[in-house]
């Protein structure tokens, strides 16, 4: 047997690989992300035609790296890169389109600049058991969802993922903590000419078994020059034992070229926690009818009696572990004669008086 002589060069490159880690001891980086997946049947009541469908749905898989620099003082540099995963068909995926960021975090807040869900989506959607899944309430609160959006695209939608925002969130005190945030024009045309941008905050405070949130956001220039969209929600969360209630009511107002319109809606939601892994979930949204003048729409909501909706979704979900899980729902959107609200994930397509129902069963995996 023959030995080969180990290169002088060896120890000094041992050296340096066991001193890495702690040159970059300041420095984190973690890759994590979601996959969620559901067989689906849906199918639309009183619909002109055949609308049933057997569908594998991805409910907005994501893969993510994020991490974090100690600067010193208390302070740290932060970055945060998200893409979406198709887990059905394996296409459409790409690096960023998601929750992305670069930002620094001091002793008086956090401060970055990039593509994030503004602070009115954020304020009340872990109130909602089925987000993100095609049950999700976004389905009418919010006048539908906007996964990554700019000014031009998606403006009906109060649920929205922007693009080049800026935001600053406080340092939590007592349990009540603010966020702010303002994603530029960038350039973008709006109609006629306008020069939209956007403004969007919120308050929670989070303290033993309440969870509050009151969250405002407004669009400017969307619907034409001069003209300016809002909404503005409040919400609530209690936990008592193995139950966990909550609920959120938002206005919506649009500044059309014809005149205004307006919409009032509201979502309660029961949670019960009966076993260890097994959790029972109830939830119903009510959309009411849009008030303006006749004509008036933007996106799915309209002026004038029956434009409203309801929606009821009852379902369970159970735990194989802290990051595995496997659930099942059944939702059913209830539209009256002029409205035509859709799923906001994974729709359908529908038409006015149509009553989409969705039954499903799905595994998501977090790591």
């Amino acid at each position: 047997m023959q030995y080969r002589s180990v290169p002088r060069l060896a120890p000094a490159a041992l050296a340096l690989a066991f001193a890495a880690p702690s040159a970059h001891a300041d420095s984190t980086v973690t890759i994590y992300g979601r996959l969620n997946v559901s067989l689906e049947h849906a199918d639309a009541g009183h619909s002109p035609r055949d609308r049933a469908v057997d569908r594998e749905s991805n409910n907005r898989s994501v893969i993510g790296f994020r991490g974090a620099e100690d600067l010193g003082g208390g302070m740290q540099a932060l970055f945060q890169i998200e893409g979406s995963l198709a887990v059905d068909t394996g296409a459409g995926s790409s690096l960023a389109n998601r929750d992305t960021r670069v930002g620094l975090q001091t002793p008086y807040g956090l401060l970055f600049a990039g593509h994030w869900g503004t602070p009115y989506l954020l304020a009340t959607s872990s109130f909602d058991p089925w987000y993100p899944t095609t049950a999700g309430y976004m389905s009418l609160m919010a006048n539908g969802s906007a996964p990554t959006t700019n000014h031009t695209a998606n403006t009906a939608s109060f649920d929205r993922r922007q693009q080049n925002i800026v935001q600053y969130w406080t340092p939590a005190w007592n349990g009540l903590a603010g966020r702010v945030a303002y994603a530029v024009n960038d350039g973008d045309t709006g109609p006629s000419g306008s020069r939209p941008d956007l403004w969007s905050a919120s308050i929670t405070w989070d303290s033993g078994p309440w969870n509050l949130a009151l969250a405002h956001e407004r669009h400017r220039g969307y619907q034409g020059p001069g003209l300016n969209d809002s909404a503005t929600k409040i919400g609530a969360a209690y936990r008592l034992g193995a139950w966990r209630f909550a609920a959120a009511a938002e206005r919506l107002r649009y500044e059309t070229p014809i005149g205004a319109l307006r919409r009032d809606a509201f979502f309660v939601t029961a949670n019960w926690q009966i076993a260890a892994a097994l959790n029972l979930r109830a939830s119903f949204t009510h959309a009411g009818d849009g008030k303006g003048p006749a004509g008036a729409r933007v996106g799915f909501v309209s002026a004038g009696d029956d434009s409203g909706s309801r929606q009821w979704t009852l379902g369970a979900d159970y735990a194989l572990s802290k990051r595995t899980g496997l659930y099942a729902y059944v939702s059913r959107i209830d539209n009256q004669a002029r409205a035509a609200y859709d799923f906001a994930i994974n729709p359908l397509g529908i038409g006015e008086g149509e009553r989409p129902t969705v039954v499903a069963v799905g595994a998501r995996h977090s790591f």
